[in-house]
């Protein structure tokens, strides 16, 4: 009989996809529409902020939008553990452990994301990784240990 100690168990409490695929069912498809959503949200937000500055803030409507989603997804992902973009589309993020994500990691997720973004080859990979592994994970997902998973599978 084989024992195995702490250091040798799994360390993902993510759902595992071949036993419980209804958790990452069209995860891909779900995260571009929330990535659509949200995209909208922030540009529309920044237009306000454009407005607010009475014009001034065009000068600098790149880094408004930058800094706009930087906060957006950070505090929405902290709170809610999802942007407001995934939450229509009834996604999630869920750590290593299978825990909603605490601001750290919403932080950290969300800064690897906006490096993804800042360069074509870290977001290519990403939507590849997205489309072709078992947990729909993306670039940062991989590296963080992260997955979006389907809402309402978790409830």
């Amino acid at each position: 009989m084989t024992t195995y100690s702490n250091h040798r168990a799994p360390l993902w409490g993510l759902p595992d996809p071949d036993m419980q695929a209804e958790f990452y069912a069209d995860i891909p498809v779900k995260r571009a529409v929330a990535w659509v959503l949200d995209t909208a949200l922030i540009s529309l937000t920044t237009a306000l902020i454009v407005l607010f500055t009475a014009g001034i803030g065009l000068f600098f409507i790149g880094f408004i939008f930058l800094v706009t989603g930087f906060i957006y997804r950070v505090v929405s992902i902290a709170n809610k553990s999802a942007t407001l973009g995934m939450r229509v589309a009834a996604i999630e993020f869920r750590n290593h452990k299978g825990q909603r994500f605490d601001t750290g990691t919403a932080f950290l997720h969300t800064l690897g994301y906006s490096l993804s973004m800042s360069f074509v080859f870290p977001q290519v990979i990403s939507i590849i990784l997205m489309l072709t592994g078992a947990r729909a994970q993306g670039l940062t997902d991989m590296i963080l240990g992260t997955a979006a998973i389907n809402r309402n599978a978790a409830e």
